[in-house]
């Protein structure tokens, strides 16, 4: 009977006077991954046939033909979509319903870039999204900060400054986010001006503006323009507005106002329904995809209206429902199956897809959090999403942000990178020479083969502890969520914002105190 043998007695056993393994590298270090976005070299999955796809399709078709769009207050986009050939009835004030032919939306996006730009500050740190690039952004909207012991309190604006330094200190995100959470310290309608601030201010990357009113929209831009220069701005895309559908089939004039403010100025946008399964969208998820993508799709012809080529991203946000109690199920499979019909429908579209990322309805940074994290996340990942917002720091249903389980999800978008390079297959990487050098019965720690890979072969977590239950005990017996909190403040206490020029930053908190002091506060 054969016995089972640890690894440890194995080594121990064949050493036999030959040089112990290579030191491994520092944990978490991972040189050989850190880039500005990620390359897919792993393949899409494909869920559906042609013949469902065709379906969903006709059914997207037919909402925008027959039951069509409710435009409300923004007369200017009714015209657009009117010149565009849409089917416009007055309802009632200043709302009206607007209609498009079958095809006649997907002919619009025919000028919607498939892939594009969007630059940061730093150079190295510009993004591309669409085709085989993959950004991750962190988690945005939260009103709440949750701390390690599930108790919630309102975010404020030191919260949303650390969020963007911890983000800022990932290499496993690529892109600075939005409204990481609502820093509820500051007056609603000049908040905006502090979060493009601090986004200018200690990250380099990319990021969101605000979309809360069109003029927020336009301070956001305007501060690009002191960033970038006016006429970098005018020919390029720095800043994105991430803009929700009112579900079902509603756009309100808010968010069809700051969708024109940024295609106007040749900047990107990204369009999203935001659908609750049994509430605002069919409860089975074909009916929810055929929304979510009839939606999305009559929202980025807008821009096109407005400026052909700007870049629009589809998005979709799928969630079922607890229909006993009516709360989101986030991280549940029949979304994560959605996602990857979006991912199918935005490739035949031409567009650059947003779905999915680390969802959880979990108060704790715990096994349910990254285990709902993990289904939602992977299936943006297998179903071909290019932007994926909310990749670090989701809990509590989107209502908190946690500073734990940001680095947790930050730890799992490493594993990611290594996970969409894929692996190669050639004389070296097959590795015959390994086992032949020394061979049967021996151990291969100090071939030439493990010498030249050890370094790259493996992504290594900066979080996980993997040593024995005995060094594990005896060090305090210190869970992931621990470790986590450990992480994020130490690396708050050591954070160096990178450099920004002195005359711009100047312009711009000038800027900032300029708009603040033409308004009253306003707090709701």
């Amino acid at each position: 009977m054969l016995q089972e043998v640890s690894p440890q007695r194995q080594t121990s056993r064949r050493k036999r006077g030959r040089s112990q393994a290579p030191r491994s590298a520092e944990p978490g270090q991972n040189h050989h991954l850190r880039v500005p976005f990620i390359t897919r070299k792993i393949p899409c999955h494909d869920l559906l046939g042609e013949e469902s796809l065709l379906k969903i399709e006709a059914t997207a078709d037919r909402i925008l033909a027959e039951i069509g769009i409710e435009v409300r207050q923004d007369a200017e986009a009714v015209r657009l979509y009117r010149e565009a050939g849409a089917t416009i009835s007055h309802e009632t004030g200043e709302s009206w319903r607007v209609r498009f032919e079958p095809g006649m939306v997907r002919e619009i996006l025919k000028t919607a870039p498939p892939r594009f730009t969007q630059h940061a500050r730093n150079p190295a740190n510009n993004v591309e999204i669409g085709g085989d690039a993959v950004v991750f952004s962190p988690a945005y909207g939260s009103p709440f900060i949750m701390d390690l012991m599930g108790q919630r309190r309102y975010a404020t604006i030191t919260d949303f400054q650390n969020l963007v330094k911890l983000g800022q200190s990932s290499p496993w995100l690529h892109h600075s986010g939005g409204t990481i959470c609502e820093p509820t310290d500051v007056p609603v309608n000049k908040r905006h001006l502090d979060m493009v601030y601090s986004h200018i201010r200690y990250s380099d990357r990319a990021f969101l503006g605000s979309i809360t009113a069109p003029e927020r929209a336009a301070d956001s831009i305007e501060m690009c323009r002191i960033l970038f220069g006016p006429e970098f701005v005018d020919n390029n895309c720095v800043i994105m507005g991430n803009f929700n559908t009112t579900s079902p089939l509603v756009f309100d004039g808010i968010t069809t106002a700051g969708i024109r403010t940024y295609a106007g100025a040749g900047q990107g946008s990204i369009h999203l329904p935001f659908l609750l399964g049994g509430a605002v969208s069919p409860l089975t998820m074909a009916g929810s995809v055929a929304q979510c993508l009839a939606e999305s799709m009559a929202s980025c012809a807008l821009t096109q209206l407005v400026r052909p080529g700007s870049p629009a991203i589809l998005a979709g946000f799928l969630s079922s429902m607890s229909l006993r109690s009516g709360s989101p199920t986030f991280g549940t499979p029949e979304p994560a199956l959605g996602s990857l019909v979006m991912g199918q429908l935005a490739r035949r579209l031409n567009l650059p897809l947003r779905c999915a990322g680390n969802f959880s309805t979990s108060k704790l940074p715990d096994g349910q959090a990254m285990q709902q994290a993990m289904m939602s996340m992977m299936s943006a990942i297998q179903g071909g999403a290019h932007f994926i917002l909310h990749s670090a720091g989701f809990l509590d249903g989107l209502l908190s942000m946690s500073f734990e389980k940001f680095v947790m999800d930050c730890d799992m978008c490493g594993a990611l990178h290594a996970y969409m390079n894929g692996f190669e297959v050639n004389d070296d990487t097959l590795g015959f020479d390994a086992l032949a050098q020394f061979g049967p019965g021996e151990h291969l720690f100090s071939t030439d083969h493990t010498l030249r890979h050890y370094e790259t072969a493996y992504w290594e977590s900066g979080l996980n502890d993997d040593s024995t239950y005995e060094n594990w005990a005896e060090n305090g017996r210190v869970d992931a969520a621990q470790r986590a909190h450990q992480r994020w403040q130490s690396t708050l206490q050591s954070f160096e914002a990178p450099q920004l020029d002195p005359g711009i930053d100047e312009a711009l908190q000038d800027f900032v105190a300029r708009k603040k002091g033409s308004m009253a506060d306003a707090w709701y």
